[in-house]
């Protein structure tokens, strides 16, 4: 492997298209660091240090944007707002028929889609901004920081919209970024800053682990940390690889004195085709509660309730629910993303049948029965690769949030594995070996 990287820098083009992205990185996490104007940097690194066990309900968030949310940096909401705003353009490619005609249109209905997408992702980051500025500004970001009031001292109209132009210009950058890696570098731009900044938080939390632990200075738990999070990973790596493929034959046909067809080839089925996306709905699904209850006033029960059994991560209710949850979005994303008629109509408009099964509806059939069968698995292996290093990593002081969880294991593995094989495509191209024999 490492001999393929460094043959991967001898040729010149790839050379180029690596550096281009280390570049681009590099610029990204120097942005997580600037803090934007009219933010206090010394009392907001003052209650970071105070609330590090406890990220709150911005965890996530946190998380994704590098650990520049809870620093209030010019990259503070990072990719979130274009991943949230992809995700909705996505569903509404299957509700509104104007969308699905465009994504039928090819290159140019894709182009329109993005657009949109760029446009949606400008307003909530809007949004967004707005509610970040609005927290910080009345303590809420940090409870029990003593002085968490006093992030943004000066609290006029004029400042308080400064801070949210400046928010949304770094979201559109960070959008702008990604998209210069996808032309000019290498992988996918978006799911890059991606990795990357969950990347970022790995060693702070690993470290926070060693301090915190009790057996032999902490190297005990820290050790065994990195064990937990190495067979997670190969697990994730086995199951991110499995899939079903179901055979296809093209019949042969005759067009003047040449024959055309008579080729075999396969569908492939992922176990895993909804990728991340149920375990990042469940997890924002299981925030409204509890951001509601925070921003409410009063001790009633209901929020009570709340706080009780629906903002710790290893509470049997929190849990549960959460492990519902990843199973029904598993299944609702499959079947908005994978359409087995559209599958079935294409295949037999270009001669193609599967062997044993009648072309049309009876293969739309064959198509969505498979699928049903492999989702199960697939749902029930991501609800256990969300929990389980949660509860097996309690012990060791970890929050909800920690990297080796769910939701940073699976795009770190699903990132480093396509961005490895487009590495590796473009090396056997010139005859190289590759990453993956």
């Amino acid at each position: 492997m490492l001999t393929a990287f460094a043959r991967a820098f001898k040729t010149p083009d790839l050379r180029k298209k690596l550096l281009f992205t280390l570049g681009i990185i590099v610029v990204y996490r120097v942005g997580t660091h600037i803090p934007i104007p009219g933010v206090d940097y010394r009392n907001v690194q003052t209650c970071i240090d105070a609330a590090q066990a406890n990220q709150g309900l911005f965890g996530l968030v946190n998380m994704f944007s590098g650990g520049a949310l809870l620093q209030i940096t010019v990259f503070a909401l990072g990719i979130m707002p274009y991943i949230t705003a992809s995700i909705i353009l996505q569903l509404l490619t299957v509700v509104i028929p104007r969308l699905e005609a465009l994504k039928k249109e090819g290159q140019a209905g894709t182009a329109k889609i993005t657009q949109y997408t760029r446009y949606l992702t400008v307003a909530l980051a809007i949004l967004q901004g707005t509610g970040l500025v609005a927290t910080a500004r009345s303590g809420a970001l940090f409870q029990g920081c003593p002085v968490a009031g006093q992030i943004v001292p000066d609290q006029s109209i004029f400042v308080t919209i400064t801070m949210v132009i400046t928010m949304t210009a770094g979201t559109a950058m960070v959008m702008w970024l990604g998209e210069l890696i996808t032309d000019r570098g290498i992988g996918n731009g978006m799911s890059i800053l991606m990795f990357i900044s969950i990347a970022a938080t790995f060693p702070s939390a690993l470290w926070a682990i060693k301090e915190q632990g009790s057996l032999a200075g902490g190297w005990i738990e820290f050790g065994t940390v990195i064990a937990v999070g190495l067979v997670m990973v190969g697990l994730v790596v086995f199951v991110e690889q499995a899939q079903r493929r179901i055979p296809v034959q093209y019949a042969k046909r005759m067009i003047g004195r040449r024959s055309y067809g008579g080729t075999s080839t396969y569908i492939p089925l992922k176990v895993n085709q909804a990728g991340v996306i149920p375990v990042i709905f469940a997890s924002s699904l299981l925030y409204i509660p509890a951001l509601i209850a925070q921003f409410s006033s009063g001790t009633s029960g209901w929020k009570t309730w709340i706080e009780a059994h629906l903002v710790r991560g290893d509470h049997p209710i929190y849990v549960t629910l959460y492990f519902l949850l990843i199973v029904f979005f598993a299944f609702f994303y499959v079947a908005i993303s994978f359409n087995p008629e559209e599958v079935a109509d294409n295949m037999k408009k270009y001669g193609g049948f599967i062997p044993g099964i009648r072309a049309g509806r009876p293969t739309a059939e064959y198509l969505s029965y498979v699928l049903n069968r492999i989702t199960w698995p697939g749902s029930l292996y991501l609800g256990l690769i969300a929990l389980v290093p949660t509860m097996a990593l309690v012990g060791f002081g970890a929050n909800q949030n920690f990297p080796f969880g769910g939701t940073s294991i699976l795009i770190i593995v699903g990132v480093g594995l396509e961005t490895v094989k487009q590495i590796e495509s473009q090396l056997q191209q010139r005859n190289y070996e590759g990453f993956l024999r």
